[in-house]
Parts: structure tokens; sequence; C-alpha cells
């Protein structure tokens, strides 16, 4: 018989550990919301995790649908899944310095934790799974699929995120759509003040279309100070 894949195996064993973790904390009760889980994810976990229908693309830390792919081809459920990331959120490997083999301690806690165990136990791994339909045009649909509101508060797109600068403040009035195109697409060419580089992924370019990337200035610019410095704004 040939042997299985060690990735199979890895996942066949995190499940083993995971029923314990189901038995013993109570996953897949009613107080988790998923909701209020998915933006807590998108806000703390997405600027390492990638995960479809948050819309996170990084790639810092493990991809959490490529992780649990195999755990739901074999037929794995949810509460499987939300055990595995309640253990894994709760005792990380220890710090090394390294972010992709490493994870910070109490990144989320508590209710936190419940949640987004709950959120990602739903849709991690899950074929398919895509962003939900999001009010504001097809340029508010961007910036919730590609995860944006993750990293910065931005009010038209009910958005929180601290990592990134606030755009309600950093985009300025006279701010250009070929400006602010630049930005998302080379971010390292001009680095807001009080935050350092390497933050926001350089691979926007690539992976949102040029088409969508002018849905998504236009977003931007209607809904910021950068509107106000635009010919008839």
């Amino acid at each position: 018989m040939a042997r299985r894949p060690k990735l199979i195996n890895l996942l066949l064993a995190l499940v083993a550990l995971a029923a314990v973790v189901v038995a013993a904390s109570g996953c897949g009760t009613t107080s988790a919301d998923p909701e209020r889980g998915r933006v807590l994810f998108v806000q703390k976990c997405g600027t390492c995790h990638t995960l479809a229908q948050a819309g996170t693309t990084a790639t810092i830390g493990p991809s959490l649908d490529a992780a649990f792919a195999a755990a739901r081809e074999v037929g794995e459920n949810g509460d499987t899944v939300e055990g595995i990331v309640k253990n894994q959120v709760e005792f990380p490997r220890p710090e090394s310095g390294n972010p992709a083999a490493s994870m910070p301690a109490d990144i989320v806690t508590g209710q936190d934790l419940d949640d987004v165990a709950a959120y990602v136990g739903l849709y991690a791994g899950v074929p398919g799974a895509a962003p939900p339909k999001v009010p504001g045009g097809p340029g508010a649909q961007v910036f919730a699929n590609n995860g944006c509101g993750g990293c910065h508060t931005f009010a038209a797109a009910s958005s929180g995120g601290t990592v990134g600068p606030d755009l309600d403040e950093s985009l300025a009035p006279g701010d250009t759509a070929a400006l602010i195109e630049q930005m998302i697409v080379d971010p390292e060419a001009d680095i807001a003040p009080g935050f350092s580089s390497g933050i926001m992924p350089a691979t926007f370019g690539d992976t949102i279309s040029k088409k969508e990337i002018e849905q998504l200035v236009e977003f931007l610019i209607e809904n910021s100070p950068a509107g106000k410095g635009q010919a008839g704004g």
C-alpha cells in the first residue's frame, strides 16, 4: 500500500487532537457569532492567512483553505476545524521570529476566539466559498473581496482595521487616481508615516484585475477627502 502524503498524516493527527479539544471546550455552541468572527478574522488573522470567504490573500502564514481542504475531503466537519483552530490559537508554536512558522500568543481570546474559530470552521477549505456581497457598488466589493478592511479603517466600507493607514484621513484632497492606484499596486513606493515596509502585500497588481483596480480607486475617491480635489468634486 502506498504511503499517505505527510500532509494527510498531519491533518489526520490534527483531527484526532481536535476531537479531544471539541469534547473539552464545547465547540460548536450557539454562543459563537461567525459573522462577528469574520470581521475579527480579517482584522486579526487576514494579514497573515489566506481564506477565500474572508477575501484575504496574505501568504505570511499557511493558507487556511489549503490546510483544511484535505480534512473536508475525508468528511471532517466544521466542529473539527473549529476545534483545531482554537487549539492552534490557544497553544501556538513558541515564537521563533519567523511568522511562517509561529504565531503570536493571544492574538484573539475569549469570546473573540470563539467567534473566529466558529467562522473558520464554517468556511476554511470549503469549495466555492467566497466573500458575501456588499453594498456600495463594484469598488466596494473589490475592497471587501481583498480584505482591505482588515488593515484599513474606511467609513464607506464599515471597516475598522488599524494595521495600515486610516483611509478616511490619509486620502487627501488632490490625491489623483494615478497616485491612489500606485498606493495599491506599489505600496513600497511611498510608505505612510508611522508605518513600516512589508505590511501591505505588493501583489495586488497581479491578483486584482486592471478593471477591478479602477473600480476600487473610484470607490476610494468618491468616499474620501480625495474626491474633494477632483474636477467637479
